[in-house]
């Protein structure tokens, strides 16, 4: 969904609003750089574990009866995806204690981030920014877009459509203020489409310094 390429798992990557993924403990495994944040990494690992039992139900429920929205190819069936996520997340589930240990998983969330100017070479953001277009407001989106330019060289985000499948209302209004301040911008296609259309992700690439 990022594009990532095997350059970028040499540089100082965050994951922001990571949850319980697996993306920390594969990228680690790769010999990458990287530290995931989340409110939810305030909890210990039994907890995380008693959310992801009590919310997986709902949220399978919710992807079948939204079937049509998705594309069915590399995971072919709604039960597959169940499968596929809770693997990943068991995954994620053995290296938390661990990770967070190490200072890899970090308690935090946007739109203020507890890192030095500059900290990472990239900064990921998937599946919260613009998709929760309705429930974060033109403010939210843009003080945390400002954040993670502050913090890092490069910002990915993905997706850019909000829930129910249409393209966020914050993107074009968010794309005209990056550039205005002087941000190099762009929208880009990406090999990975599961939420139908959701092939995209903005990159936006910040001054050497950092600031906004």
């Amino acid at each position: 969904m990022f594009a990532l390429s095997g350059r970028d798992f040499r540089l100082r990557i965050l994951g922001c609003g990571d949850g319980p993924a697996s993306f920390n403990a594969e990228a680690t495994r790769r010999g990458a750089a990287v530290i995931s944040c989340d409110p939810i990494y305030r909890l210990e690992t039994g907890q995380i574990r008693e959310r992801i039992a009590a919310t997986y139900d709902e949220i399978i429920d919710q992807t079948r009866r939204n079937v049509d929205e998705f594309v069915w190819d590399t995971i072919p069936s709604v039960d597959e995806l169940g499968r596929v996520r809770l693997a990943a997340m068991e995954e994620f589930l053995d290296d938390y204690a661990r990770g967070k240990a190490e200072g890899r998983y970090v308690e935090a969330e946007l739109p203020r981030l507890p890192f030095a100017d500059v900290s990472f070479d990239l900064a990921l953001c998937s599946h919260l920014l613009f998709l929760y277009s309705l429930q974060l407001d033109e403010e939210f989106h843009r003080a945390s877009i400002q954040e993670l330019c502050r913090i890092a060289h490069e910002v990915r985000i993905f997706p850019l459509l909000a829930l129910g499948g249409q393209r966020s209302s914050h993107v074009d209004r968010s794309v005209a203020e990056l550039r205005t301040a002087g941000r190099d911008v762009s929208l880009e296609d990406v090999p990975y489409e599961f939420r139908r259309g959701g092939n995209q992700m903005m990159r936006i690439r910040t001054s050497r310094s950092g600031a906004v």
